[in-house]
């Protein structure tokens, strides 16, 4: 190759644009990031060069299904629930079927690379992107974005895990610099990413946007090359975020490899300028390509093709039914109120447009799904009181967002033999939210009309857990996330029992904003100028996030994590731990748990671990396992926790020795069916060491 053949594929095709400037209008225009971009066109491919046999190398946006993708516009892909949504089904099997759909879905539009799993964790509940991101644990952060990368890898498809790493806000997201003590870096923020790496061969990262101890994430030697390649062994390629790269030479050296979408910075006359003072030598430049054009033969773009074929939406959608409605968490249930009888006379359906007359899809931003099809509420809840027999009828009552016609709505709650109260948000990738409560008056619109009836059930369609007033007059709270396409199908098959709910809350509910990390801390969000002029987010929470800070604060949240009930009920029994070696060697866990309903029906056994270390919280999950259960049967779960396991289950990080090992004293496991509902105990000995 030349050197010009080379520099033109050290970057995306688009036109060069000033993101920055479009950001700006962004943040002061009516409709965000979406309507700004409606007014460019993203072109998300490298060039080939044909006479060399290298081909148009295809990208597209993937967390949630496959969004934006090289093509104007976008080719419509099956609209899949969020990814907050499968982690809250803590089934690894369902993370494989997602995975599997998104990477089919690429392959037969004839993409290359799907930018996916997003791994950064729930720091607030209020970030814009946690859609995209799967908890704020981040072990089963890092279970489920295993299985969806080797999923995803499975169909020749290049997975990226993203945002590498720290890209947990979304405000000021190309200014901000985050502080952070290595050991919580190590223990939280990278361990799923390390997971991607060591355990799903994942075949490339994209850097982040933000600032780690003030030098860009795209720039950060340690990050990009010490920490991702020497330690970890990653043999894949860095990608840069879209428009996240801040430099040529320096970002070469520290690790980058490939500049998204255009060429600001890595062009010809940079590069050139940098080879010729030296500040750059041509051999980086041949690594980065080298980097890429391995995993480009690894995965076969060279000899594939391009002949996008058709997507089998029926197919898909099935799918995508049955992970929606295995992901869906019932909050509460007062009463046994739900399920719904399908003999009831009359339904009445209330709530905002965009979530009873529209299929919620979710996600605002480059990773939006074009769905090949959608379900809207009461179409599903009409295709399933019909295969259920039912003679309901169903009326719908769509409430303004001045609240201006709640008095129509209130009189058809007060006729209603059942009403189902559907709320939410719809978060957006470019804006976080501006607090936690439900917007345009929805907080009001259920206060009033759950007084109207006793028999009212609230469905909440969130991107983030949300603060509920409301809850104490709610008997019934059924969270489905933000669903995609099967939304019609998945609440009905739920609300009327067709499918036992199963989900977990994958993130700590709080009952007030002030519970949380940042209430009163701007130091900690949305961060604060020390100087320099650009915001600095200082971590001093520590590991004290998510269920971490509650149990370490003594708060007791709305709904902890790993909550979730069941049309049926459990008890978990005979709680027997293998440890002849104490946490020297892999600990066998086994436990009972007994279905006393009348229902089958599923239950996620979670085992925590207390670490005897100083400034480590009360508990870390450290394996789960999801059970299907017969009414009145019993079935024996075995977990293995290892502790040479590439998410350091029993270990903290050692700065000294820059490495994880495991401490002198009595570890304690929890076992039981939510961190706040640990029923059964026992103590393990643990020994110093270095592994």
């Amino acid at each position: 190759m030349s050197r010009e053949q080379k520099i033109a594929q050290l970057h995306g095709a688009m036109e060069t644009i000033d993101i920055y400037a479009v950001s700006a209008e962004a943040a002061q225009g009516e409709g965000g990031l979406d309507a700004v971009a409606d007014q460019f066109r993203v072109e998300r491919h490298v060039d080939g060069i044909e006479e060399l046999g290298i081909p148009r190398f295809r990208i597209t946006n993937g967390p949630v299904g496959v969004g934006m993708g090289d093509g104007t516009p976008s080719p419509p892909a099956t609209a899949l629930p969020m990814a907050i949504a499968l982690a809250a089904g803590f089934d690894p099997e369902l993370a494989r079927d997602y995975g599997g759909i998104i990477g089919a879905e690429a392959a037969t539009l004839g993409q290359h690379v799907l930018e996916g799993p997003g791994v950064c964790l729930h720091r607030t509940t209020i970030a814009g992107r946690n859609f995209e991101y799967f908890s704020e644990d981040p072990y089963l952060s890092g279970v489920m974005g295993v299985e969806v990368t080797r999923a995803i890898q499975a169909q020749d498809v290049i997975a990226i895990g993203k945002h590498y790493v720290l890209n947990d806000q979304e405000v000021e997201r190309f200014r901000t610099s985050v502080e952070i003590d290595e050991d919580v870096l190590r223990e939280l923020y990278l361990l799923p990413f390390e997971m991607l790496v060591k355990d799903a061969g994942i075949a490339g990262i994209m850097s982040a946007y933000n600032r780690i101890r003030g030098v860009y994430a795209t720039e950060n030697r340690p990050v990009l090359t010490e920490i991702l390649r020497h330690e970890w062994g990653f043999e894949g390629y860095v990608q840069s975020d879209f428009w996240s790269t801040r430099s040529a030479a320096p970002s070469l050296n520290a690790g980058l490899d490939h500049e998204m979408p255009d060429a600001k910075w890595l062009n010809e006359q940079n590069i050139t300028a940098a080879l010729q003072d030296t500040s750059l030598e041509i051999e980086t430049v041949d690594r980065a390509l080298a980097r890429r054009f391995t995993q480009m033969f690894r995965f076969g773009v060279f000899e594939r093709p391009y002949a996008p074929g058709e997507i089998d939406a029926a197919a898909h959608g099935a799918v995508s039914r049955r992970i929606g409605s295995q992901t869906a968490v019932l909050l509460k249930n007062d009463g046994g109120l739900l399920p719904l009888d399908p003999a009831v006379a009359s339904v009445a359906v209330i709530g905002q447009s965009t979530f009873v007359d529209e299929a919620c899809l979710g996600g605002g931003g480059s990773s939006k799904v074009i769905p090949l099809y959608t379900v809207p509420p009461v179409e599903g809840l009409r295709d399933v009181l019909e295969g259920l027999g039912s003679p309901a009828e169903i009326t719908r009552v769509m409430v303004e967002k001045d609240l201006s016609n709640l008095g129509e709505a209130r009189q058809a709650a007060e006729w209603a033999d059942v009403v189902v109260l559907m709320a939410g948000h719809v978060a957006t990738e470019g804006a976080d939210q501006p607090h936690a409560s439900l917007p345009d008056g929805q907080d009001r619109m259920l206060a009033e009309l759950l007084a109207v009836n006793g028999r009212s059930v609230v469905v909440l369609k969130d991107s983030n857990p949300v603060l509920m007033p409301w809850i104490e007059a709610a008997p019934a709270v059924l969270e489905v996330w933000n669903q995609g396409a099967e939304d019609g199908h998945v609440v009905a098959d739920l609300l009327f029992g067709v499918v036992n709910p199963s989900g977990k809350v994958p993130t700590t509910y709080p009952r007030s904003e002030d519970d949380t990390l940042y209430a009163g801390r701007p130091e900690r969000y949305p961060g604060t100028d020390e100087g320099d002029g650009y915001p600095v987010i200082r971590y001093s929470e520590g590991r004290r996030m998510g269920y971490r800070w509650f149990q370490s604060e003594g708060n007791e949240p709305l709904f902890g994590f790993g909550h979730g009930l069941s049309y049926t009920s459990f008890e978990l029994s005979d709680l027997v731990v293998d440890a002849p070696d104490g946490v020297a060697a892999p600990v066998t866990v086994e436990v009972s748990i007994t279905n006393t309903g009348q229902r089958a029906g599923a239950e996620v056994v979670q085992v925590y671990a207390g670490i005897p270390a100083e400034g480590q919280p009360p508990k870390r999950l450290v394996a789960f396992a999801k059970v299907q259960v017969e009414p009145g049967a019993t079935e024996r779960v075995r977990l293995t926790i290892d502790p040479g396991a590439t998410h350091h289950p029993l270990s903290v990080w050692d700065h000294t020795a820059r490495a994880f090992r495991t401490v002198t004293g009595d570890y304690t496991l929890y076992v039981g069916t939510a961190a706040d509902s640990t029923p059964l105990t026992t103590t393990l000995r643990g020994a110093a060491s270095g592994g």
